[in-house]
């Protein structure tokens, strides 16, 4: 039912009924007090929200609401709506920003491959630890959906440092798994920076795979 809005024109206080007048075409329409929804008794002038309906075929006002009441609650639901979007824009946009990271990092490792400073074995490992991670995120979030064991976070963790971090991140991302917890945010940027730390400073050394795969 569409709602209307009017001003309370006549209440009879002792009978439990009264009158609003509509602002669209000035008519008074008939409601009891059995259809005003507040904690309090109606008093002419006051300000109300209703919608029209045929009873014992007459035309009278129900679910009659004071206007102000009806109005806070129009503008919640607005702000929530715009938070609600806020929060979609925001989310989408880390994601988009989370993946540029990723295709950063293999398109990182598979330049340093092809410039003979990394061995193409460990782009591979990169890809095999990448899969490896975001399917143990994956995993992890299913038993946290059924309340069944979960996997530890120093696991994940561990598969992050060794190089899976590009999958983790992706799992965040997509999955919004272990994306809101402070404490293991921070440790799992501790794993990023150690692992590329350590994948920069290989790719300065290149002589360490030689003799890795003489």
């Amino acid at each position: 039912m569409d709602k209307q809005t009017g001003t309370v024109a006549r209440w009879h206080d002792d009978k439990g009924y009264g009158f609003i007048r509509c602002d669209d075409n000035g008519r008074e329409v008939f409601f009891h007090i059995s259809q005003f929804r507040a904690d309090r008794r109606p008093e002419c002038g006051d300000r109300v929200a209703f919608a029209l309906a045929e009873r014992q075929g007459k035309t009278q006002a129900v679910s009659v609401q004071e206007l102000a009441f009806v109005q806070r609650k129009a503008m919640a639901r607005k702000r929530q709506e715009k938070q609600r979007q806020q929060q979609q824009q925001a989310f989408a946009s880390g994601r988009s920003s989370q993946a540029t990271v990723v295709a950063a990092l293999y398109a990182g490792v598979a330049v340093l491959c092809a410039a003979g400073r990394l061995p193409w074995l460990l782009f591979a490992w990169y890809i095999v630890a990448g899969i490896i991670t975001f399917a143990a995120y994956y995993s992890d979030k299913q038993a946290a959906q059924a309340g069944e064991w979960r996997i530890k976070e120093d696991t994940l963790h561990m598969l992050a440092l060794l190089g899976g971090w590009g999958g983790a991140l992706l799992a965040q991302a997509y999955m919004r798994h272990k994306s809101q917890k402070a404490s293991f945010r921070s440790v799992f940027y501790a794993t990023v920076f150690f692992n590329t730390a350590a994948l920069l400073y290989l790719a300065t050394r290149p002589a360490w795979f030689a003799v890795l795969w003489r």
